[in-house]
C-alpha cells in the first residue's frame, strides 16, 4: 500500500513514516505544503493520502482545501484527515465528494488498483492513542471504508438536518449509523449497544432502506449510508 503524507511538523511527519513502514506500507511521499501535497498525488498516485488540516503558509486550512483539490484530480482517492482541528467548512465539502469515483477512477502506480468510491476519515491527533488501530483506520480508508472520530461526528451534525430522510430515522438506527461511521462492525456495534449481531443487521438493513440505498456491495452502503448522515 501506497501512501502520501501531508504534515508540516518534522517529528511527527517523521514518526508517521516510520510507523506505517514498520507495518509494512509504502511511504511515497511525505510533504509539509500544499502545493507539495499535490504534486506528490499526481505524480505518485497513492493508495491513501493523510493530510493535516492546517498547512504553511498560513496554518488555516490548506490541508483541507489542497485534499479537495487533489480529489478532484484523482477522483475517489481515499483521504484520511489527521488533525487537531475540526474544520466544519471543508470537512463537509470533503464528504460530499466522498462517494465519487469507483472502478476505473484511477490507480496506483504498483498495478492500476481502482480506486474505492468513498473513503474518508477524520481522526483526532490528540484521541489517537493507539499504534494498530491508526494504521487499521489507514487500511480501512485506503480500501474505502469510513474512520471517522466521535467528536468529529458530533462536530459535524451541529447544524439541523431538516425534514430528510436521516431525520426519519428511529434513535436506535441513528446510533447504529453513528457507529458506522466510525467505522465499526457489526458485531462491534452489536457488542457496544449490548444488543444481538442480528439486531444490528436488521437496523442496517432498514437503515439502508429509510436511506434508498439499493441493494449492492454491503460495504460499499456503508459508506454511503455514513455520507448520508455526516452531510445533513
Amino acid at each position: 500500500m501506497r501512501v502520501v503524507i501531508a504534515e508540516d511538523l518534522f517529528l511527527l511527519r517523521d514518526g508517521l513514516t516510520r510507523m506505517l513502514q514498520a507495518h509494512g506500507m509504502t511511504v511515497a511521499r511525505a510533504v509539509e505544503t500544499g502545493p507539495d501535497l499535490l504534486t506528490a498525488v499526481a505524480e505518485e498516485r497513492p493508495d491513501v493520502l493523510i493530510v493535516d488540516v492546517r498547512l504553511p503558509p498560513t496554518f488555516t486550512d490548506e490541508g483541507l482545501r489542497a485534499a479537495l483539490e487533489a480529489r478532484r484530480n484523482v477522483p475517489g482517492l481515499p483521504v484520511l484527515v489527521l488533525s487537531q482541528y475540526v474544520e466544519q467548512l471543508y470537512a463537509r465539502e470533503l464528504l460530499a465528494g466522498g462517494s465519487g469515483g469507483g472502478p476505473g477512477s484511477g490507480g496506483g502506480r504498483g498495478g492500476g488498483r481502482p480506486k474505492a468510491a468513498g473513503g474518508i476519515g477524520y481522526l483526532l491527533k490528540d484521541r489517537v492513542m493507539d499504534s494498530a488501530e491508526f494504521v487499521d483506520a489507514v487500511r480501512r480508508v485506503a480500501n474505502g471504508g469510513t474512520a471517522m472520530d466521535p467528536e468529529v461526528i458530533a462536530r459535524l451534525l451541529t447544524r439541523n438536518s431538516g425534514d430528510d430522510a436521516v431525520a426519519a430515522l428511529s434513535p436506535r438506527e441513528r446510533q447504529v449509523l453513528g457507529l458506522m461511521a466510525e467505522g465499526r462492525s457489526n458485531a462491534a456495534i452489536a457488542q457496544l449497544l449490548v444488543i444481538s449481531e442480528r439486531a444490528v443487521a436488521k437496523h442496517t438493513a432498514s437503515i439502508f432502506q429509510r436511506l434508498c440505498l439499493q441493494p449492492s456491495d454491503d460495504d460499499n452502503r456503508r459508506v454511503l449510508a455514513v455520507l448520508a448522515y455526516l452531510n445533513r
